[in-house]
């Protein structure tokens, strides 16, 4: 056998203790960098996915108004079975019937959706329910509904809901980005 230097014969190849801890920490360095980009995604991936929810439940209420012809509202709540009198609506949200338009549901919700802490929801000029009609439109004024990280690292996204029905997302503009930050 040939055991001279450099032959590669003969000799046991791997990473010595002084390599092995020399990549751990180029791999802690590397991980400490990321970690506030990280950060920052799952807050925004927390606000996306809180305007989905919340699109899809407004959908929701909206075709079941149309298929059921009768009013349906959306609205806050905290206890899961009534509209709550706020226009913060992070403790969660519920879907109904409204026949007699008192804007509370008729007997159990039709759906429930969980609060979305620890992000700040809130909707603009304190209109605290959305009814939609039997022909699919929402009466009263446009609503929008803001979504904000607490710590305002991220732009607050929106939900839109006009005259009509119509249901989109939104970028807020300035003013309603500060009227977010406020609380």
């Amino acid at each position: 056998m040939d055991r001279t230097p450099g032959s590669g014969r003969g000799r046991t190849r791997g990473l010595t203790l002084v390599e092995q801890v020399m990549v751990v920490a180029i791999l802690a360095i590397l991980l400490g960098i990321a970690s506030p980009s990280l950060a920052g995604l799952v807050r925004r991936g927390r606000m996306q996915s809180a305007q989905t929810d919340f699109m899809q439940a407004l959908g929701y209420a909206r075709s079941e108004a149309v298929l059921r012809r009768t009013r349906m509202v959306f609205c806050p709540t905290r206890d899961g079975l009534h509209c709550s009198e706020e226009s913060r609506w992070e403790s969660g949200w519920l879907v109904g019937v409204d026949r007699g338009h008192n804007n509370q549901p008729d007997g159990a919700p039709l759906r429930v959706g969980q609060g979305h802490a620890p992000l700040r929801i809130k909707s603009s000029q304190a209109r605290r329910r959305v009814a939609f009609l039997p022909d699919g439109s929402a009466s009263g004024s446009n609503l929008t509904l803001l979504f904000c990280s607490p710590d305002q690292g991220q732009g607050p996204l929106g939900v839109v809901v006009s005259n009509s029905g119509r249901i989109r997302g939104s970028r807020p503009d300035a003013t309603q980005a500060a009227d977010c930050a406020e609380g």
